[in-house]
């Protein structure tokens, strides 16, 4: 199954799970907050749902329930590689599923299919100074892609 296909597959059914959550209990209170912890980084409050990952307050952050040192001892990595391949987060955030190397190497040759930048990307790219905030200059990326 394609990488696609599992995705879909999973979220369809998210999907009415949720609108039922949300049907059923949408008024229902879940956490109180002080000024103190908004102020803190809202360290031990639950506020959002998330799926794909959680700032642990001891731990850090977990995607998909496993931590950092889990996942790099879990994903596929490149021949010899001692890290683990981003398609391998990649599958995992989009799945809920650890991938296996054949779901890796999908990806990453779907990734290189797509690779190359229209020329009109690259030239906006060029045109941003060079000191501007690298999130700024993804955002500004992805904006002009859409």
């Amino acid at each position: 199954m394609s990488l696609k296909e599992k995705f879909r597959s999973k979220l369809d059914p998210t999907r009415e799970q949720v609108k039922g959550l949300l049907k059923e209990h949408g008024d229902v209170k879940i956490s109180d907050v002080t000024v103190a912890q908004a102020y803190g980084g809202m360290r031990g409050v639950k506020c959002m749902v998330t799926e794909t990952s959680a700032l642990d307050p001891m731990e850090g952050i977990r995607f998909r329930g496993f931590n950092i040192p889990e996942l790099r001892k879990k994903l596929p990595k490149a021949p010899g590689g001692e890290e683990p391949l981003p398609e391998g987060i990649f599958y995992l955030l989009l799945t809920g599923e650890l991938p296996t190397e054949d779901d890796v190497k999908a990806i990453t040759a779907e990734w290189k299919k797509r690779g190359e930048l229209p020329g009109y990307l690259v030239d906006i790219l060029k045109a941003i100074p060079k000191d501007t905030h690298p999130m700024t200059q993804f955002s500004l990326g992805i904006l002009a892609l859409q």
